[in-house]
Order: C-alpha cells, then sequence, then structure tokens
C-alpha cells in the first residue's frame, strides 16, 4: 500500500518539481506564462490552501490547483505522474480541494479539459461533473 501524504504546496521549494509533472502530464496540460515562478507566487499568496500536492516517498506524484473567487470556484493542473496513475491519487487530491473549497463557502466551481484528453473526461464525468455544451471558453492574453 503506498503511504500519500496530501500537503499544501510550498512555494517555492515544490515549484520545480511540481512544473515537471505538469510538463510530463501529457496533452491535458497547456502550460503558459501563467505557470511561472513569479505568477505561481502571486497564486500562492491568494490562496495558499488551494494549491496541494500529494507526496510519497518524498516525491511529488500528483498536484492540484484550486481558486475561489468568493462567489465560484475553479480547478487548474490537476496532475498525477503516469507510474503513480490508477491509484486513486487524482480522487484524493480533488477530494481535499473540494474539501477546501466548501469550508470556503464554494458553492460551485469549474474545470477547463481539452476535448482530445478523453482520460479526464471520463474521469471528471465518474465524479459527478457536466459538460457544459452550451458555452464557448474564451481568453486572452494582458501581458
Amino acid at each position: 500500500m503506498l503511504d500519500i501524504l496530501i500537503r499544501p504546496f510550498n512555494f517555492p521549494d515544490d515549484y520545480e518539481e511540481v512544473y515537471a509533472l505538469w510538463e510530463n502530464a501529457g496533452d491535458g496540460i497547456h502550460l503558459r506564462i501563467s505557470d511561472e515562478l513569479a505568477e505561481i507566487k502571486k497564486k500562492v499568496a491568494r490562496d495558499p490552501d488551494l494549491f496541494l500536492v500529494a507526496q510519497a516517498d518524498d516525491l511529488i506524484i500528483g498536484a492540484v490547483m484550486g481558486g475561489f473567487d468568493g462567489r465560484r470556484g475553479m480547478m487548474y493542473h490537476l496532475a498525477v505522474a503516469h507510474e503513480y496513475r490508477r491509484k486513486g491519487i487524482a480522487n484524493i487530491l480533488v477530494d481535499a480541494l473540494e474539501e477546501k473549497l466548501k469550508e470556503k463557502g464554494c458553492i460551485r466551481y469549474y474545470l477547463l479539459v481539452t476535448k482530445e484528453n478523453e482520460d479526464a473526461i471520463a474521469f471528471y464525468k465518474s465524479r459527478g461533473w457536466e459538460n457544459m455544451d452550451d458555452l464557448h471558453a474564451f481568453a486572452k492574453n494582458l501581458a
């Protein structure tokens, strides 16, 4: 049995290991300027309790980042290292994030997933997520 610790992300100590996890997660995570060290510093300053990592044997094997604006929540960059997938780690991370969001009073939260990421889509559907196919996702760079 794998002994897993779910803990808050430690900035900046965990950054390189988590960034490498994201880089190797596959096509589902698109890294952008907002994932660079200076931007993650801002994220951690705002919601330090909503950025969680899964650790086993002193290695970060999973991570999830959440956000809450006081009205709605968001989940970003759920990733588990390939060799640790299908062991329930993603569920543990999402459960922990959802508990933290509920503690803040969040009643609804969102996520974005690429259309071709069938494994992620199946995972989220199994957890009760619904596709909002009547919406379009838009993004705009400000920098």
